[in-house]
């Protein structure tokens, strides 16, 4: 009850931010969306595939850096940087999981150069009267996943993402509105936060 709950709220928030009169976007016009989102934070509900929920705040500087700042109870730290995707836990301590940003479909969002419209990057663009909703992987590694993003109009904002991971599991993330703001690099420096937490 609770995740329906939410997904039907999340759904009426998605409506009620939307423009009276949006447009489908061009892959172009969401590959220079994502391109000018240099430094932004906001909001965020996370659905996980076990059906839980988190919310928290989200960093993004591109290319390459996002850090998932979650809210209690919840203690785990998500970062990428240099290349990496690291998963801290603040709770359990112990080494941090890492792994190649380069083998999450996030990559996409975070690269240097976006270019959704490149040879096998879509597997499907659609337009449901509100929305856009883009899906994605990478055509040299198809075998890491896939992400589905949904984008409004009038200006273009990206609302959610769902990742859809090599063993076939979805993580969503629906955005708040994303404050394009100067993002501090310390938020990115994993080593600072191992240390923080004695480490």
């Amino acid at each position: 009850m609770k995740l329906a709950a939410l997904m039907t709220a999340a759904a009426v928030t998605l409506a009620t931010a939307l423009p009276a009169a949006a447009e489908k976007l061009s892959l172009n016009q969401i590959s220079a969306y994502l391109n000018d989102l240099q430094s932004a934070q906001g909001a965020f509900t996370q659905i996980n595939g076990d059906g839980s929920i988190s919310t928290g705040t989200i960093y993004i500087k591109r290319p390459g850096r996002v850090r998932f700042e979650y809210n209690p109870p919840e203690q785990a730290l998500v970062m990428a940087n240099s290349g990496q995707v690291v998963i801290l836990d603040r709770k359990l301590g112990g080494a941090p999981e890492s792994y190649p940003l380069s083998q999450t479909p996030l990559s996409i969002i975070l690269a240097r150069n976006v270019n959704l419209g490149q040879a096998d990057m879509v597997q499907g663009l659609t337009y449901d009267g509100t929305a856009t909703t883009v899906v994605a992987q990478d055509p040299k590694r198809p075998e890491y996943g896939s992400i589905e993003m949904k984008f409004t109009d009038g200006p273009v904002e990206l609302r959610q993402w769902i990742i859809k991971d090599s063993s076939g599991s979805l993580t969503t993330v629906v955005l708040g509105d994303l404050n394009r703001t100067e993002v501090s690099n310390a938020l990115f420096d994993v080593h600072a936060e191992m240390a923080n937490n004695g480490r």
